[in-house]
């Protein structure tokens, strides 16, 4: 099965595409690599997820906030690229949660990006190398933040 097909047998929705709130751009291409800057938690409608992980959050609906991340990931790709196809593989994943200091499950919160893309992609190329990291505030404290590395099939 392709990536696509992949996807859509989850049966998730992707959410709208978030327009930068800055001077970035969403995705830049370099060679063969697909450089996705970072994107937090958007919901089907437009919301953002927030919230400290440790505080407001549990472990667990922090992770639902990082497979929500990667889902606005997704959208991006798909709008820019077309197709989640035009995907070879996730070669980088960087995970930043909005978490209190005792709070110590940042990799276990990433997974629910990670895991996501494993799915889309296939154990081999969806799973590439990742950090899983505690920040102490995200922008408008949305739970997690996620930029992306991915190699392109074409």
């Amino acid at each position: 099965m392709t990536a696509a097909e992949n996807f859509a047998a989850l049966g998730l929705n992707l959410p709208p595409c978030p327009a930068p709130k800055g001077v970035y751009k969403p995705l830049l291409i370099v060679g063969n690599l697909v450089y996705v800057s970072g994107h937090g938690p958007v919901l089907d409608d437009g919301s953002l997820l927030f919230g400290k992980a440790g505080l407001e959050v549990n472990a667990d609906g922090a992770k639902l906030a990082a497979q929500q991340v990667g889902l606005t990931i997704l959208s991006t790709l798909v709008s820019q690229l077309g197709s989640q196809d035009r995907i070879k593989r996730v070669i980088k994943v960087l995970g930043m949660v909005n978490a209190t200091p005792d709070f110590g499950k940042h990799p276990y919160v990433i997974n629910g990006c990670s895991e996501l893309f494993a799915k889309v992609w296939g154990p081999d190329n969806g799973v590439g190398v990742r950090s899983a990291v505690g920040m102490g505030s995200l922008p408008d404290n949305i739970t997690v933040e996620i930029e992306a590395v991915f190699e392109l099939a074409d």
